[in-house]
């Protein structure tokens, strides 16, 4: 039976899999211009592959969220408060990222492996294209930016504050 503080065991698997995903793609979309060109199409077609992953994980862990008893907060105050805004801005940021990525995939007429080709929306458009592929590595890049102070802040309860929040998320040994 889980602890009453800690969080499911599908809402544990769902954040480690949201954070895999993110660096994933992340890392994915810094290195598609290292490879040759006619190897790029693939490598971002899985990176497009990623980002419907993760759209399809964003639904599954709002649907748990929403449907399953609350953990009670580790602290109250300012903490708490900190913690739910962060919260709020990671869903907010990955949806946008999502969404975003999902219009740049139709801007740029992407083909997925060569199986799947979504019709280019304004293909003449090219500062069009530039601007929401700007807006989805903004977003992109915020995420980490949130993400890393979530994380810091994680690490800062576990050795500093050693209170036992990390252990909340932590998959059962």
């Amino acid at each position: 039976m889980a602890e009453p503080f800690r969080y499911n065991r599908t809402m544990i698997a769902l954040h480690w899999l949201t954070a895999a995903l993110i660096a994933t793609a992340w890392i994915g979309a810094q290195v598609i211009d290292f490879f040759p060109r006619d190897l790029r199409m693939p490598v971002r077609s899985t990176h497009i592959l990623l980002g419907l992953i993760l759209a399809a994980t964003l639904l599954v862990r709002v649907a748990v969220r929403l449907t399953s008893p609350p953990v009670p907060p580790a602290n109250a105050g300012l903490f708490e408060r900190i913690a739910q805004l962060g919260h709020i801005l990671l869903y907010i940021l990955m949806a946008a990222v999502v969404l975003i990525g999902m219009g740049y995939a139709f801007v740029r007429g992407e083909t997925l492996y060569g199986l799947v080709s979504l019709a280019a929306y304004a293909p003449a458009d090219r500062s069009w294209r530039h601007l929401v592929g700007e807006w989805h590595e903004l977003a992109a890049n915020a995420i980490l930016i949130v993400a890393g102070g979530h994380a810091a802040a994680a690490l800062f309860h576990h050795y500093v504050l050693r209170d036992g929040l990390l252990r909340r998320m932590m998959p059962a040994a």
